[in-house]
């Protein structure tokens, strides 16, 4: 997910929103922008724009592949990203089910008074409501209209901020061990929102914002990542940057 932040621009009161889940589709495209309204004349607001973009793998093309993502304009911006865990195929259980309830959960819960636009109660409370069986890594991020963005994540889904062609902040991944990342899951014995890792970072004017899960930061080198994201000012393109790798398997957005 990339985000680049403009300057003097305001978020549009209205809660419109994008869902765009895992279709029967090789390539999926979307790009959602906010309205621009009247600026306070003491106060300077954000605004973002969002481009989108998801390669299944290609043994999972003919379903669309397993990840999910949600992105809204409710006060500064909400971005959410949901990589199902393949091993449930093992079980006869479809891996992309989990991580589609759960981010339909984070969408209907944005404004929950208890929630409190903090995004570790956020992944608490649409955990507690999935009811499919299976489990997902997942990152969640809440923009605040004064440029504070939180950061709650569980798992190897990752959010690198860009600032002046250097990577300034990067969560870190999750793992029991290699190849067993920390996840949300429909079992007991997962994990919860307590284990998420949770951040503030402060963005200035011109920060991007590249958030994606495992199959994009598995796959792409952090300075290629920079190097490639360098190239665009629009922001759907830099949503289909093209990248070293034969496919990527996961979801990428951006955001300016």
């Amino acid at each position: 997910m990339a985000i680049s932040m403009p300057k003097s621009s305001s978020i549009s009161p209205s809660n419109q929103f994008l869902q765009s889940f895992s279709r029967n589709t090789k390539k999926k495209n979307s790009v959602v922008c906010c309205n621009q309204s009247e600026l306070s004349p003491t106060r300077l607001e954000l605004s973002i724009c969002v481009g989108t973009h998801l390669i299944p793998h290609p043994r999972k093309i003919e379903k669309g592949g397993e990840d999910a993502f949600f992105v809204s304009n409710y006060n500064g911006g909400v971005l959410a990203i949901a990589d199902g865990v393949s091993g449930w195929a093992r079980k006869n259980i479809d891996p992309a089910l989990f991580p589609r309830d759960l981010m339909t959960n984070v969408s209907n819960l944005i404004e929950d008074e208890e929630v409190n636009y903090e995004p570790q109660i956020l992944l608490k409370k649409a955990h507690a409501a999935t009811s499919s069986v299976g489990s997902a890594t997942v990152v969640v991020a809440m923009l605040e209209k004064n440029g504070i963005l939180k950061i709650a994540n569980v798992g190897d889904c990752g959010l690198q901020i860009i600032r002046q062609g250097k990577i300034n902040f990067s969560t870190s991944p999750q793992e029991h061990y290699f190849d067993c990342p920390y996840q949300l899951s429909s079992h007991e014995a997962g994990q919860t929102y307590l284990d998420a890792m949770v951040s503030e970072v402060e963005l200035l004017e011109g920060d991007t914002i590249v958030m994606g899960s495992d199959g994009l930061f598995d796959n792409v080198f952090d300075h290629e990542i920079v190097s490639m994201i360098s190239r665009f000012n629009d922001v759907a393109e830099a949503g289909r940057f093209p990248t070293p790798c034969p496919f990527i398997s996961k979801i990428m957005l951006s955001l300016c």
